[in-house]
């Protein structure tokens, strides 16, 4: 499309969808006068691509995730159309800036954090490599609650993305379908004699699907991310309302649509708990309802099932798919137990993203029976077989099979919805090498033990096209310049910039768009924060998800330290730096609360110091999001991924940050393993302890105290925040961080805090060579071919899936 004929749309929708004319129009008129236009481009490419999975009956996949943290998508549905230049020019003509029309749009928050970013990077490679693919999740009125910082503290607000709407969705109210919840169940014998079993006087609900396009780079290919809303079966009850009980007369309509009002409620009581099990339930049965719906539009026999769907779960909130895909085929579609148990195995396919034994999802059986009675007589049943299973491969071993079991004895009993996963599924993965790895060989051992086939590894990725070309304008356009423009549907191509590493002109360019990157930042923060940062300084960032595993503390009492050796030492040199965090902790995670309190209350302290001046400067940018991880990623210059070994299972931030040419420094986790082995160890910072010493220090009795005392700095800066330095009008707020940090510490900071500050100090030296920094940033984007989430989706695409990509 011509800039000309994006002009006429925007004039014409701005006339007659908004009924405006320039004197009128506000900034957001013109944002959706502009939507619209691009929408309608994507739209005809929608059509067909539709039209062509129906007609050539292919295999679908089906993504089933409670996250897609999709952010905003007008940049990316017009980068992805070729639209890009053919956009500004005709704004430009209409005196409007794309930047501020862009600002208008929400971030679409329906996710918390990685597994929701991963999930929306995996939609626009699946559509970029053709797959016929449709994800499916939660349409939240809600999403991740908008963070407000308070005198240090985190503060929830709700996050009202749909306040104005949103022209990227379309209603489609002919698939809405009716979800049932608690009831009981009976048996009764069918006409063939047969006893069955049939789930009656339920409590129904109907979900609503919202359907949003998936832009295919280039390729017209645009697939759908479809989301459900619940409504309420009776909009209004008119028996209550006569009788003057006016809110029992719409209880039920709240009732209902409370499942998908918020973005994980709180499931720290009963009630939020309950909630939880209703949000996946509800998306997960209207999901495999649809994809049975599809099915059946092209084919009758469900044996073929597995030639035509494979579903996806991503992580365990989908699970019980596994058993209503069993409800299903036995209570409605009349397939005997063993034949429908057949198909469901070879439909569903399960990616794991945790280390933790506490983060494993589990539902009590009570809560189950109330809530999905016929679910739970399934469960034991898959439990039955399953366990008739291991005892015939592990005979005597009574110890595993308690182990092993999908219900969790004990009071509560539980099920355990990853062990269902695990057993429902033919593929089981991990995220990166070394996580996939901890499964086989800690986590689910067991499993792994009797199904050593299932298990494999995908590595995660991010796509490209949001991450660099989009983002990261000023530095794509370089690479493109310079190399050509191949990698941005084959990430691989970037190892060609290995071969400008010592060409002196490259080098200077890509620091000046470093800089103008930084300088961006620069503003924002002087603009949200009235913090002038120093654009000579080291932009050193940590933004990710609150928790302490990720070890913000450790960040944190690095800056302390160099604070400290400022105050002790005011003519020393130290290399000047610029702390930046940013991440969300969940409402109810006090720890992870109090310790955005103290990087906030640390921030001040050397913001205002003027003995600092511009030698330091630490912020904490508010409510991160995909928008403003796009302005930070590329001003960034080190990456902190210091999570404690073994317990981050790949992380994708990191990725991000060696894409736009951050250097990282990094504990052995995740998918640094991978990133150094991509580096030949070099032009990466690695410190710490591996994970085979962590596991062995905590087996000998890990002493927080012992490391204190050997390490000076260590122990200054824990007297600093003991003894309410950075609380004086405060006093004591910090205890039970200090607490948690210095005497407890779960996560190992203390045992690392040396080797920490020792590579810091390599890294500070390494910096002052501007020339060389720069050839090892480039480096690391060269690099960077590996962790395309193109790359991973193939991956999925031929050896779990089974469906071809271009």
């Amino acid at each position: 499309m011509s800039s000309q004929g994006i002009k006429f749309s925007f004039l014409d929708n701005r006339c007659y969808a908004l009924a405006k004319d320039q004197y009128s129009a506000t900034v957001q008129d013109n944002y959706l006068s502009l939507a619209v236009a691009i929408r309608d481009r994507i739209v005809e490419r929608w059509i067909h691509t539709q039209q062509t999975y129906h007609k050539q009956n292919l295999k679908r996949v089906y993504y089933l995730s409670m996250e897609f943290l999709i952010g905003r998508m007008l940049g990316d549905y017009i980068y992805n159309l070729g639209l890009e230049k053919n956009v500004v020019d005709a704004l430009i003509d209409l005196g409007f800036d794309i930047d501020e029309i862009r600002e208008r749009e929400m971030d679409a928050g329906l996710g918390n954090g990685g597994l929701g970013r991963l999930a929306a990077c995996f939609l626009d490679s699946m559509a970029a490599l053709s797959i016929p693919a449709h994800g499916y999740g939660i349409r939240y009125d809600y999403g991740i609650f908008k963070q407000k910082i308070d005198n240090g503290y985190q503060i929830e607000i709700p996050d009202e993305w749909l306040r104005l709407g949103s022209p990227w969705e379309f209603c489609r109210p002919e698939y809405t379908i009716k979800i049932s919840l608690y009831g009981r169940t009976e048996s009764y014998t069918d006409e063939k004699g047969v006893t069955k079993c049939r789930w009656v006087d339920t409590e129904d609900v109907l979900a609503v699907p919202y359907d949003m396009p998936v832009v295919g780079y280039k390729n017209d290919i645009v697939n759908t991310l479809r989301l459900w809303s619940a409504r309420s079966t009776e909009e209004f009850d008119f028996d209550y309302f006569n009788h003057g009980d006016y809110e029992q007369a719409v209880y039920q309509k709240i009732f209902s649509e409370n499942i998908s009002k918020v973005l994980y409620p709180n499931d720290s009581q009963s009630v939020g708990r309950e909630l939880r099990l209703k949000q996946e339930y509800f998306f997960t049965a209207a999901s495999i309802a649809d994809i049975i719906r599809r099915f059946k539009s092209e084919n009758k026999d469900f044996n073929k099932l597995p030639e035509q769907a494979s579903i996806q779960l991503n992580d365990t909130h989908p699970a019980i798919g596994v058993v209503e895909l069993m409800r299903v085929l036995i209570d409605k579609e009349g397939y005997k137990w063993e034949d429908a148990w057949n198909i469901t195995k070879k439909v569903f396919s399960y990616t794991n993203h945790t280390l933790m034994p506490e983060a494993l999802e589990t539902w009590s059986v009570d809560l189950l029976k109330r809530v999905l009675p016929r679910h739970l007589i399934l469960i034991y049943e898959i439990n039955a077989m399953f366990l008739k299973e291991v005892g015939e491969n592990f005979p005597g071993d009574s110890d595993r099979i308690s182990r092993m079991s999908i219900i969790e004895e004990g009071y509560p009993k539980k099920a355990r919805m990853a062990y269902l996963s695990i057993v429902g599924s033919h593929s089981i993965n991990g995220v990166s090498r070394l996580h996939s790895d901890l499964l086989k060989t800690n986590l689910f051992k067991d499993f792994h033990d009797l199904y050593p086939k299932k298990f494999n590894n995908k590595t995660n990725g991010i796509t490209q096209r949001r991450w660099l070309l989009k983002s990261n304008p000023g530095l794509s356009a370089l690479i493109t310049e310079t190399i050509g423009d191949q990698w941005v549907k084959n990430l691989d191509k970037l190892n060609k910039l290995l071969d400008y590493r010592e060409d002196k002109g490259f080098i200077k360019k890509w620091q000046g768009v470093k800089l103008n990157n930084k300088e961006y930042l620069a503003q924002y923060i002087k603009d949200t924060m009235n913090v002038s940062v120093n654009l000579d300084s080291l932009f050193d960032v940590q933004i990710k998800r609150m928790h302490e595993y990720k070890r913000q503390s450790l960040f944190c009492l690095y800056a302390i330290s160099q604070y400290l050796t400022i105050k002790n030492n005011p003519k020393k040199f130290i290399q000047p730096r610029t702390f930046i965090f940013g991440g969300k902790a969940a409402p109810a995670y006090t720890t992870a609360k109090m310790t955005i309190k103290l990087i906030n209350n640390v921030s001040n302290m050397i913001n205002n110091d003027r003995a600092v001046g511009d030698k330091l400067k630490m912020v904490f940018l508010e409510n991160y999001r995909v928008s403003l991880a796009e302005k930070i990623f590329p001003a960034s210059e080190l990456s902190e991924q210091i999570s404690l070994a073994g317990t981050e299972a790949s992380g994708t931030g990191n990725m991000k940050f060696m894409l736009n040419g951050a250097l990282t420094v990094g504990t052995l986790d995740g998918a640094n393993v991978e990133m150094a082995e991509q580096l030949n160890n070099e032009d990466i910072f690695i410190f710490g302890l591996k994970e085979k010493e962590v596991t062995d220090l905590k087996r000998q009795g890990y002493d927080p105290q012992r490391f204190i005392q050997n390490s000076p700095m260590l122990k200054d800066v824990y007297e600093m925040i003991k003894n309410n330095y950075f609380s004086p009008n405060e006093q004591g707020i910090f205890n039970d961080l200090v607490n948690s940090l210095f005497h407890h510490d779960p996560f190992l900071v203390c045992a690392d805090f040396d080797a920490y500050l020792a590579i810091q100090d390599v890294i500070s030296k390494e910096y002052q060579n501007k020339a060389q920094w720069t050839k090892r940033s480039i480096t690391n984007v060269a690099r960077s071919g590996y962790f395309s989430s193109d790359r991973t989706i193939r991956e999925y695409a031929s050896e779990i899936w089974g469906v071809p990509c271009k």
